[in-house]
């Protein structure tokens, strides 16, 4: 498979946006009854949570093994792959 460059921007900022996701639900998980509505998944239950991490996490390592990407910076990425496996256990 072969991405232009445009589509390998769109792609990684779409994996910093899941990688976001990840961290926002993880992190509103982590509040507990003190989360508002204002949290992002604040109205997820405990397994609705661990869905939505799943299918994000899925994306990101599919996208982490395709082999066309340049200069990337993955650290954020990688950071929420690890907080997300964790959470899923």
């Amino acid at each position: 498979m072969s991405r232009t460059a445009e589509e390998i921007a769109q792609a990684h900022s779409a994996c910093l946006d899941g990688a976001s996701t990840i961290n926002s639900v993880i992190a509103t998980h982590n509040k507990g009854n003190s989360a508002t509505s204002e949290d992002f998944g604040n109205d997820l239950t405990h397994d609705e949570k661990k869905e939505r991490v799943t299918r994000s996490v899925g994306y990101l390592k599919h996208q982490k093994t395709l082999t066309d990407w340049t200069s990337e910076s993955f650290t954020d990425i990688d950071a929420a792959i690890a907080a997300a496996d964790a959470f899923i256990g």
